[in-house]
């Protein structure tokens, strides 16, 4: 790191402002989940292992059971939480986050 060099250090701050623009547009529209970025689009093998594991954390399932819901779930990592979560199919799950505008959250908490 370059002492003194304010022009480092403006980029940064201007970075820093810039991820917490993101990640609150993020959650505003419905994309993260607890503390996890959750629409994840399951496009080659490097993305499905990370959606199988975002499954896990916030649901507590095992890989196994990860991996499966998300097959039955069309890849959609949204629709396999609230599957789990709720212990529904995958057209009551559909309907569910549709309902919720597209939020995990809303979703599950509108089931209970």
């Amino acid at each position: 790191m370059l002492t003194g060099s304010t022009r480092l250090k403006a980029a940064s701050a201007h970075k820093m402002i810039l991820n917490m623009i993101s990640t609150a547009a993020m959650i505003k529209v419905g994309k993260a989940y607890e503390n996890l970025m959750i629409d994840v689009h399951v496009s080659n093998e490097k993305l499905k292992e990370r959606a199988i594991g975002i499954i896990c954390k916030i649901t507590g399932v095992s890989y196994e059971q990860a991996n499966q819901t998300l097959e039955e779930a069309n890849n959609e990592v949204k629709t396999a939480v609230v599957m789990i979560k709720t212990n529904e199919n995958y057209d009551t799950a559909k309907m569910l986050l549709n309902d919720a505008g597209g939020y995990v959250r809303k979703a599950i908490e509108h089931y209970v």
